[in-house]
């Protein structure tokens, strides 16, 4: 089998192209910036449909690993920044793959659809662009798809994990919050959460079995306390993790929200109703028994120039 894996530079996308290989399948490695390992260098957000079916000329799959994420706070309105980024590409990616001939394919989305399935009284399509933008990047991708290409939707939580240089695009400021000498806060609720290696087998596994199907991803759910105290033990700098109550988090969010609506910005997920989602256990059945102790520690290394 010959893949293309779109992303390809990305935590996730390496580990994509590291499995692939190691089952003995080909690929072909597209990302934005050309780099060791990148085939083609590609602005997917630019790129035509007919440029996708050039690249795709010749492979059985393709995997969709890029795309624009949560923490992205354009200028108001919000939807058509995430639409550029994760609906259109992929759009014009499947319905050339589709005409290409390819039997398979992949995308990387967000455990938000998930949930948006799960609870639709939620109203996260309604409520958050980010949200919107990945289900209709499910919808729209399989309608250019066709019947005759299945396209499996990974939808995934917090990944821990690394790849060369390559770390989550939100460790930064946990890393840096666990090591210093402030109090460690955390809210109710919690989070599934996966590592970048189990995320790869997954999108394999889709990809041999020519899997259509949604796809939730998790090794472990984690409550905002359990995650906050595993970070800060896995920098060598553990410490209690004291309750915050969510009344202070709701309060914080909502004046983010205003402080947003004054500079005519806005986040992909709402602040004004990010508190009903993110302080809530968004917790996803395990796909199999798994621990993420070995990618945390990648993540949050002991020693930062490891």
């Amino acid at each position: 089998m010959d893949v293309l894996v779109v992303g390809a530079s990305g935590l996730v996308g390496q580990h994509v192209v590291g499995r692939l290989r190691d089952r003995g399948h080909g690929v072909t490695a597209v990302a934005r910036t050309a780099r060791d390992g990148v085939d083609h260098a590609v602005d997917v957000t630019k790129a035509t449909q007919a440029e996708f079916r050039a690249l795709l000329a010749g492979h059985d799959g393709v995997v969709f690993a890029a795309g624009a994420d949560d923490r992205e706070v354009p200028r108001r309105p919000a939807y058509p920044v995430f639409h550029r980024g994760n609906v259109a590409p992929v759009e014009r990616l499947l319905a050339a793959a589709r005409e290409e001939g390819l039997t398979r394919a992949a995308v990387i989305g967000s455990y938000y659809t998930h949930f948006h399935r799960l609870h639709p009284e939620w109203g996260l399509a309604d409520r958050h662009p980010y949200v919107r933008s990945r289900v209709e990047q499910a919808r729209a991708g399989r309608a250019a798809a066709g019947p005759d290409l299945p396209v499996a939707v990974l939808e995934l939580p917090f990944v821990f994990g690394r790849a060369g240089d390559r770390l989550p695009n939100w460790a930064g400021p946990l890393d840096q919050w666990a090591r210093s000498r402030s109090p460690l806060l955390a809210p109710p609720g919690g989070s599934a959460a996966t590592t970048a290696a189990h995320v790869a087998e997954v999108v394999v596994d889709a990809l041999e079995r020519a899997s259509g199907e949604d796809l939730p991803v998790a090794l472990e759910n984690l409550a905002w306390p359990d995650l906050i105290g595993r970070i800060a033990t896995a920098t060598g700098h553990p410490r209690p993790v004291r309750r915050l109550p969510g009344a202070v988090v709701r309060v914080a969010l909502r004046l983010t929200g205003l402080v947003q609506r004054v500079r005519g910005l806005q986040s992909g997920l709402d602040p004004a109703h990010a508190g009903a989602l993110l302080l809530r256990e968004l917790f996803v059945t395990p796909s199999r028994p798994g621990s993420v102790d070995d990618a945390l520690a990648e993540t949050f290394p002991r020693d930062r120039r490891a």
